[in-house]
């Protein structure tokens, strides 16, 4: 994988790499005093689509393509399940280990919960303007907060391109042991260095104490580290971004909106991925099973005894 990932690039493709993975960074500190900055990012967020497009072949498409629609879909609720498995023991733990953190985090999401029902209350001065007006503003108030998620996953976009970016820099250094073959000591330090800039990326909008940004830069980097190991493992751009997309839509969902929208859906994937997983094995169970029985149709007939 990691000869795929380091293949020569053209100078375009460099440069939009270099925008994504640091010019975002840059917006997203600029964004905690400029809301055009914040603008800014949100338009390196969507146009790192591009970018992904030239790059998602490089993690091993072939491998992918190979795989039925039932095993992709199996390995999209697998990858979801994972991470919400695994955020879930994150949080757990952050929540025992940096206490300024998680009520710092609990006071935000309770702040901004307040403010949605001040803006509950206005809906009905709104929806006296007519029902148009009322769908437009719960649009608004929603739709905002699920267009933010929706973005999020490119952030899958950015880790690759930081990705590729340093196994560049350490094929230039490193370049004996680069040329030795031991190459999957880089991929994975580069997987955990984007871990590490992930979570510090979660600390640039907003000024805070370091005992809030230790533990966010702590919560957000092993999730971070656990996004990254499902992008190797999967060897998919695209159903990461999507795991990522919607674990953080549901994730609001919960907070603001309906209650347990996220354990309910990460049920639902649970239900799909048994019901496919039992199909599956029916599936490579019945070949054999073909197989057998034409095995015995061309087995040689007895002959019968012959009567006297």
């Amino acid at each position: 994988m990691t000869s795929n990932l380091t293949k020569p690039i053209s100078k375009k493709l460099l440069f939009a790499m270099l925008i994504v993975a640091v010019g975002a960074e840059v917006l997203l500190y600029l964004a905690r005093y400029s809301y055009l900055a914040s603008t800014l990012y949100d338009a390196v967020m969507v146009s790192s689509f591009f970018v992904g497009w030239k790059l998602y072949r490089r993690l091993g498409y072939e491998s992918v393509q190979q795989k039925t629609k039932r095993q992709r879909i199996l390995q999209f609720t697998s990858a979801f399940l994972i991470f919400f498995v695994g955020s879930t023991i994150i949080n757990i733990y952050s929540s025992a280990m940096f206490t300024d953190f998680n009520d710092d985090y609990d006071q935000y999401v309770e702040d901004y919960t307040d403010s949605q029902s001040f803006a509950a209350e206005d809906d009905e001065a709104v929806a006296a303007d007519g029902p148009v007006w009322a769908f437009f503003d719960k649009v608004d108030t929603i739709g905002g907060d699920l267009y933010t998620d929706a973005l999020a996953g490119l952030e899958e976009v950015w880790r690759l391109c930081y990705i590729i970016l340093l196994l560049m820099v350490f094929k230039k250094v490193f370049r004996r042991r680069w040329e030795s073959g031991s190459r999957d000591i880089f991929l994975m330090l580069a997987l955990f260095l984007t871990s590490i800039i992930f979570g510090i990326d979660h600390t640039l909008d907003t000024e805070q104490p370091w005992s809030i940004k230790l533990g966010a830069i702590v919560t957000f980097g092993n999730m971070g580290l656990l996004l990254g190991l499902i992008l190797l493992w999967t060897r998919s751009l695209w159903l990461t971004v999507i795991v990522h997309s919607l674990y953080d839509i549901t994730a609001t969902l919960s907070w603001y909106y309906i209650d347990y929208a996220l354990e309910f859906f990460a049920l639902v994937v649970l239900f799909v991925h048994v019901v496919l997983f039992s199909m599956e094995k029916m599936h490579q169970k019945r070949p054999e099973h073909q197989v057998g029985m034409q095995e015995l149709s061309n087995l040689p007939e007895e002959k019968g005894t012959e009567s006297f």
